[in-house]
């Protein structure tokens, strides 16, 4: 099997549908991937086990400057893909939103490249763009 190219929303989508299948979570992760200038998925997936509901801002910058540090010691001019994972169905819950836009703004902050992040619960996966959460009134 070749190595996927990610050059849209819908590219990334496939990649964690193909990897995350079958779904079903017991609790909250975030896992991410890192990819390469030439749109191609370095052939490693990272977890970050036991997320809890909330993160405080420093905890998303730490992150973001551990990305930003990566990506510039092993993947110059790569980015980040992530998928954030939680048990339960639906659409995104209150927890998940700030989770994403607290990510997106230390992302643009750190300056780390980062693909739409998106959400899997146990039935499905969606996107949750950049515009759609930071826009959000939904705490």
């Amino acid at each position: 099997m070749s190595t996927p190219t990610l050059k849209s929303q819908a590219d990334v989508e496939l990649m964690w549908r193909v990897l995350m299948t079958p779904l079903g979570w017991r609790g909250r992760s975030l896992w991410f991937v890192l990819v390469a200038p030439d749109d191609r998925p370095i052939p490693h997936v990272y977890e970050i086990a036991d997320l809890p509901d909330t993160i405080d801002p420093g905890g998303h910058a730490a992150a973001a400057e551990l990305w930003r540090d990566l990506l510039s010691e092993v993947l110059p001019g790569g980015r980040i893909a992530l998928l954030l994972t939680r048990s339960g169905s639906g659409d995104p819950v209150r927890a998940d939103r700030p989770i994403a836009a607290g990510t997106y703004a230390a992302c643009r902050a750190a300056g780390v490249p980062l693909e739409v992040i998106h959400l899997a619960t146990d039935d499905d996966i969606v996107p949750l763009s950049a515009d759609a959460v930071l826009a959000s009134d939904t705490p």
